[in-house]
């Protein structure tokens, strides 16, 4: 397994193991500040800047769709997106007080992940058809009608508000992680790394080279300008 630290490092960090790449914690904090970016510039009409964060919200999320299929062993759909009744069973033995340590997402947080990666691609998309009944239109708006643009802007405000109860789910999640069981997804998502008591033993993580994620970057920042020139 690769990420062991040295041994003339500290006790703890020896015990500490890398189990998230770059590409997948940058495109998450990025995610907290783009969301948050868009909420501010829609509530202070500044319309112009909600439209490019909605468009590198987009750009991200083409990514990690792509990085979700050649990227390091965590990033990858296969290695969280199961079955339901594997989330499922992962939740009854969490109630029951059992421990099932993943190196990546559990089954019932890979459910969460596939949920708002849908959602927030849904929003990001719905706002290239929307209006805001003044000025302001979404690059492909006059492809459709009026009429049209104008449901999908209100579907457009209406998913926000879910995208806050999931954000608020996950919160709550990861405060129940760090208090309850005591396993700091924060500060995981942060360096990248969790104690070794808190990975599964029959991990075999592989990370791939960075020059992959930015090959990734670059073909979905084409899409999206592709789609905002159109």
């Amino acid at each position: 397994m690769t990420g062991t630290e040295p041994q003339g490092a500290s006790a703890p960090a020896q015990d500490q193991v890398r189990v998230w790449d770059v590409p997948v914690r940058v495109f998450h904090w990025s995610i907290v500040v783009l969301v948050t970016l868009s909420w501010a510039s829609v509530e202070n009409g500044y319309m112009k800047l909600h439209l490019w964060s909605g468009l590198t919200l987009l750009t991200l999320l083409l990514f990690r769709i792509a990085w979700g299929f050649v990227g390091s062993t965590t990033a990858r759909f296969a290695d969280f997106a199961q079955r339901p009744a594997s989330a499922l069973a992962y939740l009854r033995a969490m109630a029951r007080g059992e421990h099932q340590p993943h190196a990546g997402h559990n089954p019932a947080g890979g459910w969460m992940v596939l949920l708002l990666l849908a959602v927030l691609l849904l929003q990001a998309a719905t706002g290239l058809f929307s209006n805001d009944g003044v000025r302001f239109n979404g690059p492909l708006a006059a492809l459709i009608s009026s009429r049209l643009s104008d449901r999908l802007s209100s579907l457009h405000g209406t998913m926000f508000n879910f995208i806050l109860l999931l954000v608020w789910m996950h919160v709550v999640a990861v405060l129940y992680y760090r208090f309850v069981r005591g396993e700091n997804l924060i500060a995981a998502m942060i360096s990248g790394r969790k104690p070794r008591d808190e990975i599964s033993a029959q991990a075999a993580l592989k990370f791939v080279p960075l020059r992959w994620a930015l090959l990734c970057l670059v073909l979905a920042a084409g899409i999206v300008w592709w789609i905002a020139e159109s």
